[in-house]
C-alpha cells in the first residue's frame, strides 16, 4: 500500500472539485485561500477591502463564500 501524498491529502475536496460546484454552493476560507493562492488571513483582508465578495453566514457557526461570486472575482482578476 502506498503512503498517502501529504500534499493531495491537505487539499480540500471543494477545491479539487471547484469547477463542478454550482454557483450557489458555499465554500470555506481554506478553499478560497487555495483558489487565490494566499493565506487564510489574506482572504479575510481581501474580503474586507472588496477584492473578493463578502462572506455569507448560512448558520451561526459557519461562514463561507458563494462559488458564483468567487468565480466572478477570479475572472475579473
Amino acid at each position: 500500500m502506498k503512503p498517502a501524498n501529504p500534499v493531495s491529502a491537505s487539499i480540500p475536496d471543494a477545491l479539487k472539485n471547484f469547477d463542478s460546484l454550482p454557483d450557489s454552493a458555499i465554500v470555506r476560507d481554506k478553499v478560497v485561500a487555495g483558489l487565490f493562492g494566499c493565506s487564510v488571513p489574506t482572504v479575510w483582508r481581501m474580503s474586507k477591502d472588496g477584492r473578493i465578495p463578502k462572506p455569507v453566514k448560512p448558520s451561526l457557526r459557519i461562514t463561507g463564500w458563494r462559488v458564483g461570486g468567487l468565480r466572478a472575482a477570479l475572472s475579473a482578476a
